[in-house]
């Protein structure tokens, strides 16, 4: 088994560990984010789903089961194209309870953004 599917099988692992309240909610966000962007690599980040541009590459982005799950942004994301830090604060990380068709459409708009 490679890195990669050594990444891929933890991170689906770490789902499998989510709440009955979030478990489907862990599973369609890792599939939304491998759809968006196969070419991230997942892999645990500090015990939680992350994802990088490259194998051995820093995580960009990640998300969590708390009271809600939450979806981020590491400091290694590129934010040029989520914004700039002199028009003021830029969104890194975003709260949910479930994935429906706006949730969705703008975390894989992130995505994109982020892989961009």
């Amino acid at each position: 088994m490679d890195k990669n599917e050594a990444g891929v099988q933890d991170v689906l692992a770490k789902i499998e560990n989510f709440s009955d309240t979030y478990h489907a909610v862990g599973r369609q966000l890792h599939e939304l984010i491998v759809s968006i962007a196969p070419q991230l690599q997942p892999r645990l980040w500090y015990g939680m789903p992350g994802y990088a541009l490259k194998n051995d590459g820093p995580v960009v982005l990640f998300f969590r089961e708390d009271k809600y799950i939450s979806f981020g942004l590491t400091e290694n994301t590129n934010l040029t194209e989520l914004g700039s830090l002199k028009d003021g604060p830029v969104g890194s990380a975003w709260y949910l309870t479930n994935l429906d068709a706006d949730a969705e459409a703008k975390i894989a708009d992130i995505v994109r953004k982020v892989v961009a």
